[in-house]
């Protein structure tokens, strides 16, 4: 732990402007100079962790390999660096104080008055130690979530004040992106809310060493010299943070140009070294010359909210990245969908995939769009509950089984062709009741899934709580359905496919958890090659 220094990212000014990405670009640019980093996401909300938020709320919730419900931010990390990150990475309110009470409740502070400070702003601590000591990187760059002026934040910015005094300048770096909101009236931008935005954190102890600024254009010198001269700020420690129309995978490369890294590594008295930066150049420059564009249908419930697929969104494109076509998301809300209109919805677009969710709106309308996509050779992808919409839909249409659905959506249904795990029947308690994390899957050779993987073992990452039910196994498989991925002792079903179609595939878990830009995951590449495909069959 001793080697490693911590750099901390806070926001100011207003919400949403993209600490994770940073934080995430960062971590990209110091590994291409040879430094290991680990990230770590600080949330202020009480909740334990966003198991139990809604989308709509929180977007979507993304899983570690150890099965931990955190902020998608943690997407961004894991798909922009080379960091394995687990529930240690993701730091709550609610986890903290959780921790500090039941401490508290066994006697470990000797009766004393529990406090803010210490007890809450060491355990803060101590969840960053925890990290330094079992992975012992070069870095760890820590994200504090909110805004600088929401009480919510307030702990954990004393926790990181503390840092600075015990750690020291060398090892310790305040990064504070803020907005340069511009005017539209007078066409100018204006400095003034980062000031106060600094002031604010002066006022808890804190100097940022590095101020990134999100602006709509590049800022000029003369604003940069401002800027500096009133925050106590370097000028070359004061970054223009543009906005990118592209992708997000051009914000590494945005960074890189403003010299983010080298100013990080200066300002800790750090040797720069090499950049190899070569390989993401690559990957970007391939993703925006493309030779092909497909049109995907995303047909989910939370389409309205941009975050709340974030991950199927990027590893969509991935897997454009790796069959050099630009992927057009067409977004259709399957409660819209009916009989009348499904054709006429659907009948354009090359791919379909259903990603997964919960509860019975839109299920309806998932169904059929699975329907058209399996009765007219569309490439089809489902995900989680996707998968099981299309066993329902094949177990209804195919094997005949009219009533057939799953038990999440109709209890008392005849056949019940997905149904609860037996021994979760009588749980209630909402949190913490799934298959979460990784889990290992054999997949038979000789089928789609093996072509893609190319290997007869896999592990990817589940959050669900309703399978494959396995007394229908001999039928689905007598009518034409592969069951061609399972657990290892064959109990749960993991994958199933259709043979003699373009590209029909439906799993259990969420690969999308474990795509990058630079290795797009096998699934997601198939399923556009597919789409890439079908597309100049429709076109010739």
């Amino acid at each position: 732990m001793s080697r490693t220094k911590f750099i901390f990212v806070t926001g100011g000014v207003s919400s949403s402007l993209g600490k994770g990405v940073t934080v995430a670009a960062l971590g990209c640019l110091l590994e291409s100079r040879g430094y290991t980093v680990s990230l770590q996401k600080m949330d202020p909300y009480i909740n334990i962790d966003p198991g139990t938020m809604s989308p709509y709320q929180h977007g979507e919730v993304y899983v570690t390999a150890d099965g931990a419900e955190t902020d998608l931010d943690l997407g961004y990390y894991e798909r922009f660096t080379h960091s394995k990150l687990t529930r240690k990475n993701s730091v709550s309110t609610g986890q903290i104080y959780n921790t500090v009470i039941q401490r508290e409740r066994k006697g470990d502070y000797l009766g004393r008055t529990v406090q803010v400070v210490p007890h809450i702003t060491n355990e803060i601590r101590n969840r960053m130690y925890i990290v330094a000591r079992e992975e012992n990187p070069d870095f760890i760059i820590v994200e504090i979530g909110g805004t600088v002026g929401d009480i919510e934040s307030i702990p954990f910015l004393e926790a990181i004040r503390q840092m600075r005094y015990e750690h020291g300048n060398s090892n310790v770096l305040f990064v504070h992106l803020t907005l340069v909101p511009t005017i539209t009236a007078a066409g100018e931008a204006k400095t003034k809310p980062t000031q106060h935005s600094v002031k604010e954190l002066l006022g808890l102890g804190i100097q940022p060493d590095i101020l990134v600024c999100r602006v709509s254009q590049p800022m000029t010198k003369e604003m940069k010299n401002k800027l500096s001269l009133f925050c106590n700020v370097k000028e070359e420690n004061v970054i223009s943070a543009s906005d990118i129309t592209t992708s997000i995978y051009e914000i590494p490369k945005m960074y890189k140009e403003e010299k983010l890294d080298e100013v990080v590594l200066k300002t800790m008295g750090l040797e720069l070294g090499t950049s190899k930066f070569k390989g993401w150049d690559t990957m970007v420059k391939g993703l925006l010359t493309t030779k092909h564009t497909v049109q995907v249908a995303v047909v989910g419930k939370y389409i309205s909210l941009q975050d709340a697929y974030r991950s199927i969104y990027e590893s969509l494109s991935h897997g454009g990245i790796a069959h050099e076509a630009k992927v057009e998301f067409v977004k259709i809300d399957p409660e819209n969908l009916d009989k009348e209109n499904v054709i006429n919805t659907l009948k354009n677009v090359h791919g379909i995939l259903v990603p997964g969710g919960f509860g019975d709106r839109g299920i309806e309308g998932k169904i059929l769009a699975i329907q058209y996509a399996r009765t007219q050779g569309i490439p089809f992808f489902g995900i989680c509950l996707g998968m099981q919409c299309a066993v329902v839909e094949y177990g209804r249409n195919v094997l005949g089984l009219k009533d057939a659905n799953s038990t999440e959506i109709r209890p008392d249904t005849e056949n019940p062709v997905i149904s609860l795990l037996e021994e979760q029947n009588d749980i209630e308690q909402m949190g913490g009741t799934m298959r979460l994390g990784s889990y290992p899957c054999k997949i038979k050779k000789g089928t789609l899934a093996f072509a893609e993987y190319k290997s007869e073992l896999i592990h990817e990452r589940h959050r669900h709580r309703f399978e494959f039910t396995n007394r229908y196994k001999q039928q689905f498989e007598e009518n034409g359905m592969v069951l061609s991925g399972s657990s290892p002792d064959d109990n749960l079903v993991e994958i199933v496919e259709i043979p003699k179609h373009n590209w029909f595939i439906g799993v259990q878990f969420h690969p999308e958890f474990q795509s990058k830009p630079t290795a797009p995951h096998p699934l997601f590449a198939g399923f556009i090659g597919a789409a890439v495909k079908y597309s100049k069959k429709g076109s010739s």
